[in-house]
């Protein structure tokens, strides 16, 4: 059984955040020596390994504005009484609401 315990020691073997984190760019060169990384949130370049990141954001995951272009919305129509399901990206654009996308 293995067990995460968030702020203890990183272990040695596990690969940097920023290799899967959204706001990274990696060139990678023929060896792992020949690496850069430029993060887009901190705007610099990180030359050591990264193990904890408060801006870290798994790039594997949808992004907000993914989620909200796929998302149904519950509408209702009170003029034909009716209730029912539509796409977001088929409302008008004064009837969507836009969240920030971190």
């Amino acid at each position: 059984m293995k067990i995460k315990i968030n702020g203890g020691t990183a272990r040695e073997g596990d690969p940097a955040l920023c290799l899967s984190c959204r706001f990274a760019t990696i060139v990678q060169g023929v060896n792992a020596a020949q690496q850069i990384v430029r993060c887009g949130r901190v705007d610099a370049a990180i030359t050591f390994k990264v193990t904890t990141c408060t801006e870290y954001v798994n790039r594997n995951h949808p992004s907000l504005y993914h989620m909200e272009d796929i998302a149904w919305v519950l509408r209702t129509d009170p003029k034909r009484n009716q209730i029912g399901f539509v796409r977001s990206k088929d409302l008008k654009p004064r009837d969507r609401v836009f969240f920030d996308d971190d």
